[in-house]
């Protein structure tokens, strides 16, 4: 008798199926603050995806950047003192540092951006033979006036989010202010390598569209990130990708992880609205914040409370309890694993978990690295 094929994990509605390996990339931090707990969820998430993916049996490279060249971090440097890539990797410390905590796995790739500034040269090229792309006052662009409505938004909504997310919308030498710089010339004072356009540096979403090629070739299995890099960065880092390579789609899955809220309002350290991981690792456990972030659908935005961690440290507690009952054969363990990749739904396997107890439990926690 044949044996049966292996379940396959279901994103989104849609199976991810992998034949060989599964390409993971996950936008990184810009290392100018620790680890707030918005971009814990988002790193936990794509961890508890690998080791899920690993349990079918499936071979997982993650791909985790670090975007040491960017306006905040050089911002953030110079009123602390010092030289922006020392600032940078004493913060890169810290985040790694809080990651351990957390029970997330080191990345099998780990790209910072002042290291691929030859590779963002390149894609400007590409995009520049593509005619995607225009030179003009030292810079590259890369013409993203479609990309609005591509993605749903009318072209004022996008502009918006641009100038949120330091899209210099306003920039002259543009020729629509959708357009966004793959080689940004640099301002007086600022980082500077030189290039066929003059000195400047990489632009934000050039710096993962270069990584991401440069690691995994043309596309991607899987591209994770925050619910609030969907527009503009994820959809410009796609467009280039794809513009570059002629290859559709760049990535064949998305996972956008929900917007983690303080007050109702997202944490953002541009507004100080923060939770920060090493403040909640300072009164529990690392599996219990682990607990707090998958006990929910990855998509979902939620409000942190300070109960929370509470609630988190007796669903982990029961969870382990359980571990320990002789449970009910192998049964609920096999219905751990269907919840699990069935759009992740951890709660349910966790429900399904604490009541079978036994195998169920121990599947859950080796699964989850609880």
């Amino acid at each position: 008798m044949d044996s049966p094929a292996p379940p396959r994990l279901q994103l989104g509605g849609r199976a991810l199926s992998v034949v060989g390996r599964a390409r993971i990339y996950v936008c990184g931090v810009t290392p100018y603050d620790v680890t707030h707990l918005g971009h814990a969820s988002t790193f936990v998430w794509v961890d508890a995806v690998d080791r899920v993916l690993r349990r079918l049996g499936v071979q997982v490279e993650v791909c985790r950047n670090v975007t040491d060249v960017d306006d905040v971090l050089f911002d953030a440097a110079a009123k602390a003192g010092a030289h922006y890539d020392r600032f940078a990797a004493v913060q890169q410390f810290h985040f790694e540092r809080d990651m351990d905590a957390l029970g997330v796995r080191r990345p099998a790739f780990e790209p910072r951006a002042h290291t691929f500034v030859p590779q963002v040269m390149a894609l400007a090229a590409a995009l520049l033979d593509a005619g995607a792309a225009y030179e003009a006052a030292g810079s590259v662009y890369f013409r993203g006036a479609s990309l609005p409505g591509a993605c749903g938004l009318s072209a004022l909504d996008a502009r918006a989010l641009l100038d949120e997310n330091g899209g210099r919308t306003d920039d002259p030498a543009k020729q629509d202010p959708l357009d966004q710089a793959v080689w940004q010339a640099s301002a007086e004072g600022e980082p500077s390598w030189p290039s066929p356009w003059g000195p400047g540096r990489p632009g934000w979403h050039a710096e993962c569209t270069a990584m991401a090629l440069s690691t995994f070739g043309a596309s991607v299995d899987l591209h994770a990130g925050g619910a609030d890099l969907r527009f503009p960065h994820h959809a410009y880092e796609s467009a280039q990708a794809e513009a570059a390579t002629g290859v559709t789609p760049f990535a064949r899955s998305w996972m956008h992880v929900g917007t983690v809220r303080l007050d109702g309002a997202k944490m953002a350290k541009s507004t100080g609205n923060l939770v920060f991981v090493s403040d909640l690792l300072a009164r529990t456990s690392g599996p219990v914040v682990r607990t707090l972030l998958l006990d929910r659908h990855y998509a979902d935005g939620w409000d942190f409370q300070e109960d929370a961690l509470d609630r988190a440290a007796d669903r982990l507690d029961s969870l382990r309890v359980a571990a320990d009952r002789p449970g009910r054969g192998g049964a609920g363990a096999s219905a751990v694993l269907d919840a699990l990749v069935d759009d992740l739904d951890v709660p349910r396997a966790l429900d399904v978990a604490i009541e079978t107890g036994g195998p169920a439990a121990r599947e859950l926690l080796a699964v989850l690295g609880l």
